[in-house]
């Protein structure tokens, strides 16, 4: 779509009741984000309360209409999605506004593809538009939801403002204070009230997060200004007020003095404890009773049936965590319940997917088949193309396939035929079962859930997830190209274009996908793979050109990005000596002298393992000087290159393991040994490292962009 053009849903899509809204953006140093929000709007351009406008501390509807799903990482940055239930939109709404901001004095301009999409209710996309023009905005407007004769149409906006989310918001009559102020008379209170922004009755608040990444502190605030704007092309011209006027100065007056107790938006939520507590057990012997027991568990059927009834179970009870694992594959937010064993007629011999997930919401169901693999087992792609199909003739809206395997983009684990002539469409999706223990964890462990029953049923379940017996350990196996290559690296007989290198490069990417997993869960932050590739090229390509690369230097690389470390974590597997590196590589100071850096950085390292390299990175093709940091912890200035001219740009820290030999999860497995390697380096090395300092805006900037 072009900006200003606008087009019915209906006429792309049968299954427009619910859609799913995409905005995203690339950068060029993978560190660029923005925040989403979504504001909904009566006849006159205003919200009707607070209650209608969302963000990164309100994020969902108490009527399910709209539902902020998160990020998900792409290939060079991230997209926000949002889900709506359009026909949960209350009838005195008039238009639905989807916009995106960035803070700490960040501009649009600083990303890369910054983009908006639509899909419908089965996950099929209908729309694209492209924002063009946004250098200097700090929020833009990427569209809009309205309704036009019965029908929700959108269109395409790309409207920005320089003044950031404060002049986006007063638009649509919500107040926004600067946090740093908000913060100091919190702090004069004795912290005992969250930040409270200035404003009328009913403000909504954005604390936590809000005040450590400065960000604003919102309150909304009902104004009744109406203004209009020209409709974009192609359609008749239609009068839709898309930026309401600024508001009159004696509707700022007439809100003070009105201020009364505003409702808090933290709800209070539950986690267990890091520590378990002391056992009463008299010794190691004694079994905990579990809820979900796997030592009866002797076949993989058994594994398949147990784990699918106990996953299904608890994504029942324990709303949370069900919302959490169906709304990315367009689920509506409702009453849920999920089934088992369900025999389905299909041609002459029945079917039996191992579970059905539904959801009701507004009298509608929305329905998903679940097939369950274990331990090695592969998906059969004659199993899930009969349940498309199924799928396809009885009206449900997805096939969702769980097993230890890691979908890559592009790369689908099973190859499906889509009859392209019925108009209901499935969608297929997939879960591994290492991203369904990291949902669960991040829910007990850092988000908390609404009760402690939902925490202590979500701790069985990981319990039963991690348990050796369960078959539900994630990806474990390089598979049977892993030999062959490391053997064909060693007497240098593998040659470009070797289809087993492909092999273990894309296991090589599954790998490292679920150490993201693990890691992120264990710390409660995003950790997501860097995907250094050009825009818009083709995964497949970026694989193949990888595997060429394996065969000619015979080393694995990746990077990790962990959010609140200093910079990339690194980490190579050079199969010719059997060694792993996981490094990070951080800038040097802005203010200071080499001297100071080089002590304060042995001093944030004094718990650091002692065998830890440490290299100087400088100017020019020659390195600095590198050493052991036991080395060092007496003479940091053996640091410095004895040049004093040479400028020091940074310092990468180092170490050094060596790799485990076979394809498996055993003790001298190679994916336990990568693992592990990560694991302590982020646990030993990263953690005493200084956070990245925000990014700091010179004064006046904002000014001379108004």
């Amino acid at each position: 779509m072009s900006k200003g053009s606008n087009v019915t849903l209906a006429a792309l899509s049968e299954n427009v009741g619910s859609v799913i809204v995409g905005l995203g953006w690339g950068s060029p140093t993978g560190e660029g984000d923005a925040d989403v929000s979504v504001l909904l709007l009566d006849a006159n351009g205003k919200v009707r309360s607070d209650a209608d406008f969302y963000f990164y501390n309100h994020p969902v509807a108490a009527d399910g209409s709209v539902q902020l799903l998160g990020k998900t990482p792409t290939a060079d940055g991230n997209e926000d999605r949002i889900s709506f239930d359009l026909t949960a939109v209350p009838s005195d709404v008039d238009r639905v506004v989807v916009a995106a901001s960035r803070y700490d004095g960040a501009c649009f301009g600083e990303l890369d593809d910054v983009r908006l999409s639509l899909a419908d209710g089965s996950g099929e996309e209908l729309l694209r538009f492209a924002v063009q023009g946004a250098d200097s905005m700090s929020a833009i407007i990427f569209g809009e939801l309205y309704r036009r004769g019965g029908q929700w149409k959108f269109r395409a906006v790309g409207q920005g403002y320089d003044t950031g989310l404060a002049g986006l918001a007063t638009d649509f009559g919500v107040d926004i204070e600067d946090d740093a102020e908000a913060a100091e008379a919190a702090e004069a209170r004795g912290g005992a009230e969250a930040v409270e922004a200035r404003g009328d009755a009913g403000a909504v608040e954005a604390r936590g997060d809000a005040a450590s990444e400065g960000r604003a502190v919102v309150t909304a605030t009902p104004a009744p200004v109406p203004a209009t704007a020209p409709a974009g092309e192609p359609g008749p011209r239609e009068t839709v007020e898309t930026v309401p006027a600024p508001r009159r100065p004696e509707d700022a007056a007439a809100r003070q003095g009105r201020a009364t107790a505003r409702p808090r938006t933290a709800k209070k939520k539950v986690t267990l404890p890091r520590a378990a507590r002391k056992t009463l057990a008299e010794n190691e012997s004694w079994r905990a009773a579990r809820l979900f027991p796997v030592s009866a568990l002797k076949s993989d059927r058994d594994r398949e049936t147990r784990a699918t009834s106990v996953l299904l179970s608890v994504m029942a009870q324990v709303p949370e965590f069900g919302r959490r694992l169906t709304a990315a594959f367009g689920a509506p937010a409702g009453r849920m319940e999920t089934f088992t064993e369900v025999t389905l007629p299909h041609g002459d011999s029945p079917r039996r997917p191992d579970g059905v997930i539904r959801v009701e919401r507004a009298g509608k169901l929305w329905t998903a088949l679940v097939e369950t693999k274990t331990n090695g087992n592969a998906l059969k792609a004659d199993q899930v193309q009969a349940y498309m199909d199924i799928a396809a003739r009885r009206g449900y809206e997805a096939v969702i396939t769980l097993s230890n395997d890691v979908e890559l983009e592009g790369s689908p684990l099973v190859d499906v035929r889509i009859d392209k002539r019925r108009k209901h469409k499935v969608a297929l999706r997939h879960l591994s079962w290492a991203e369904v223990a990291h949902q669960a964890q991040m829910l007990i462990r850092h988000e908390g859930v609404g009760n402690a029953a939902h925490a202590w049923l979500l701790q069985e379940l990981l319990h039963y997830l991690q348990h050796e017996n369960s078959g539900c350990h994630g990806f474990q196996n390089m598979g049977p190209a892993w030999v062959p290559v490391r053997n064909g690296i060693d007497d240098e007989t593998l040659c470009q274009g070797d289809p087993r290198a492909l092999e273990v490069v894309e296991n090589w990417e599954r790998l490292i996908r679920q150490v993201c997993l693990a890691l992120g869960g264990e710390l409660g932050q995003k950790a997501l793979p860097v995907q250094r590739s050009k825009r818009g090229a083709d995964p497949g390509a970026r694989r193949s050109g990888l595997a060429d690369r394996l065969c000619v230097d015979g080393r694995l690389q990746a990077e990790l990005r962990i959010e609140g470390t200093p910079g990339v974590l690194a980490i190579s597997a050079d199969l010719r000596t059997g060694r792993l590196r996981t490094s990070i590589d951080i800038p040097a100071p802005e203010q200071g002298q080499p001297l100071s850096w080089a002590k304060r950085l042995v001093r944030r390292l004094a718990e650091a393992p002692a065998d830890l390299h440490v290299e100087t990175l400088v100017d020019g093709e020659t390195g600095g000087p590198r050493s052991t940091l036991e080395r060092l912890r007496p003479e940091p200035a053996d640091m410095l290159p004895k040049d004093g001219d040479t400028r020091i740009t940074g310092f990468r820290l180092s170490l050094f393991k060596s790799m485990g030999s076979t394809r498996g999860t055993a003790q001298s497995g190679f994916i336990r040994s990568v693992d592990d390697a990560v694991h302590r380096f982020h646990r030993t090395v990263v953690v005493h490292l200084d956070s990245p300092a925000p990014r700091r805006v010179p004064s006046g900037q904002g000014a001379a962009r108004g």
